[in-house]
């Protein structure tokens, strides 16, 4: 069978002399090679995913490679991109897995990507199982949904983005209720510690919980998605809404303490404050930290100065460690909700998905292209 995707670029090193960005041709054709890699070995995009059970392919793991793919699509126009896309959202009659009225925001995460194909295609059936769902949400006093770090990812810009598109801010208010809720009261005061400016998975690692070495436990890809949500969040809202400042205060205050927790070789460990517990190189909450950094320092919320080598050692480090030369990528921590889950974790290490990790590795490689002068 020919592959769904023309043979990708030879991957090409970024040039990192002097913690230098690469160039924007590089940076593409490290995510075409990526790209390649999954679309042949998912020829077909409606196909169960088998693990340890059988899951439909519109899970929240398949919905993050799908925000990487159109984020692709938006710096290397391709009808080959979107036709994938579309093929996958109308194998699922653009629902999601629980159904139209779920709450669930694994569940409702597709939805990302169903809104950005309704842009370019405004059909309404393809948005109608998810304003159902938000609308059913915006309905009712419940504001405790996102219990896990994660979901904030998952379902908080599927309001931002059904807020811009329907020009109702009542998708925005919901959103930040809810937020908000994670924030300050999940676990008794909340998963976001104003201290170290970083956030808890849950309230399982809220104090008195340390790490087996004492230390705080505070996951990599659990602040990960945090951070790529206030991005996805403030690329949809408008300039003056009335949260904007705030989630542009967290961005800002999350970017300073990931900044200081960067090892020297541009990865992010899994266990952020504690090198010893399943340390290592973890490609996927890295590059949702490089997404966020290189998406802050465009907007003008980081400075350039001290971000922009931060960045550019996490992209050498995504580009030249974790991407094989075949375009899998290496280093992607499995699924899970702590740094002792989904291990080992090394370069030829297979994470029980491979779809998520290329969802980040996609999204953080269309900012830096941008920030290259892509």
């Amino acid at each position: 069978m020919k592959p769904f995707f023309p043979v990708a670029l030879a991957l090409i090193a970024a040039p990192l002399f002097a913690q230098e960005l690469p160039k924007p041709y590089a940076v593409l054709a490290s995510m075409r090679t990526a790209n390649a890699w999954f679309a042949n070995v998912w020829p077909d995009p409606g196909k169960s995913i088998v693990t340890n059970k059988e899951r439909p392919s519109n899970i929240w793991t398949r919905a993050v490679y799908y925000e990487g793919l159109m984020a692709l699509n938006s710096i290397d126009h391709d009808s080959r991109y979107t036709a994938y896309a579309l093929k996958w959202a109308e194998f699922h009659k653009w629902g999601m897995r629980s159904g139209d009225h779920t709450r669930n925001a694994d569940d409702q995460c597709c939805a990302q990507t169903y809104i950005d194909l309704y842009k370019l295609d405004p059909k309404p059936e393809r948005i109608r199982a998810i304003t159902t769902s938000l609308d059913a949400m915006v309905a009712s006093d419940k504001a405790d949904d996102w219990s896990w770090v994660d979901a904030i990812q998952m379902a908080m810009p599927v309001f931002a983005k059904l807020g811009a598109l329907t020009h109702d801010a009542k998708y925005f208010e919901k959103a930040h209720a809810i937020y908000l809720t994670t924030k300050t009261k999940t676990g008794g005061a909340g998963l976001y510690n104003p201290a170290d400016k970083l956030w808890w998975r849950d309230k399982d690692f809220v104090p008195p919980y340390q790490t087996p070495n004492g230390k705080q436990c505070y996951w990599s890809r659990g602040n990960g998605w945090v951070f790529a949500a206030l991005v996805r969040v403030l690329d949809e809202l408008p300039a003056d809404a009335p949260h904007r400042a705030d989630y542009e205060r967290t961005l800002r205050e999350m970017a300073g303490a990931l900044s200081s927790r960067q090892r020297s070789d541009g990865f992010w460990n899994c266990s952020l404050d504690d090198p010893n517990d399943f340390g290592g190189k973890e490609t996927s909450g890295t590059a949702l930290f490089t997404y966020g950094m290189a998406w802050g320092i465009r907007h003008r919320l980081l400075d350039g100065k001290i971000y922009g080598p931060i960045v550019a050692r996490a992209w050498h480090a995504l580009a030249t460690e974790a991407l094989h030369s075949d375009g899998y990528l290496g280093y992607v921590q499995g699924t899970g909700k702590q740094p002792s889950e989904g291990q080992p974790v090394t370069h030829d290490s297979k994470p029980d998905f491979t779809d998520y990790g290329l969802g980040c590795f996609l999204l953080a490689g269309t900012e830096v292209f941008r920030l290259a002068g892509g």
